[in-house]
């Protein structure tokens, strides 16, 4: 299984497997302290039993974590694929979940390019005016300002923006990988 790293194709489904395998080797461990403190002992009142329950804390954790990230997929390979070829210029972040103290809203794309910022969201739940305001909003408090911030739940609609950003992006060639880079990074840091 090839690691990803957060913000790229795939990294949903990819931690949501690697959260799944802690939490059953993490559970394993437990129990496997907690019979080795039996069959020793013969009784539960001994030292291991103690262990393995507070030995539960870290698999509960890593447990929340995947009941957290369950009900969210990936984008699709074909789309992905499709994204980072009509849109190679740009700054991409992929497999977006972000969360604001009243909503959760999965993202699949964020194409960003200067001061413009677009992103694809298929899940009809997702209130668009909501997720684009609270994106800008996080951005203007860490001092990215003059932000355009839009959602798309139209495919060919946002695929249309992406290829026509990168397409002034060949003409215009600016040089802002630095200022787009820290812009996806505090998108990721909003995001599971």
């Amino acid at each position: 299984m090839k690691k990803r790293k957060k913000g790229s194709p795939g990294y949903l489904d990819y931690k949501k497997r690697m959260e799944i395998l802690r939490a059953v080797i993490y559970f394993l461990i437990v129990a496997a302290i907690i019979l080795l403190g039996y069959s020793q002992t013969h009784t539960k009142k001994n030292l291991l039993t103690v262990v393995g329950i507070v030995g539960c804390l870290p698999a509960c954790k890593v447990l929340v974590g995947v009941i957290t990230r369950w009900p969210y997929h990936s984008i699709a390979a074909d789309k992905a694929k499709e994204i980072t070829q009509k849109a190679s210029l740009l700054t991409l972040a992929f497999d977006l979940v972000v969360t604001s103290t009243e909503k959760i809203m999965p993202i699949e794309c964020v194409v960003i390019s200067g001061n413009k910022i677009f992103g694809y969201v298929s899940n009809s739940k997702v209130d668009l005016n909501y997720a684009a305001k609270h994106i800008k909003t996080i951005l203007n408090q860490n001092q990215y300002e003059g932000l355009t911030v839009k959602l798309f739940d139209q495919y060919s609609a946002f695929l249309a923006r992406a290829e026509g950003l990168n397409n002034i992006q060949t003409i215009e060639k600016n040089d802002m990988k630095e200022y787009e880079e820290g812009i996806k990074n505090i998108i990721l840091n909003i995001s599971l």
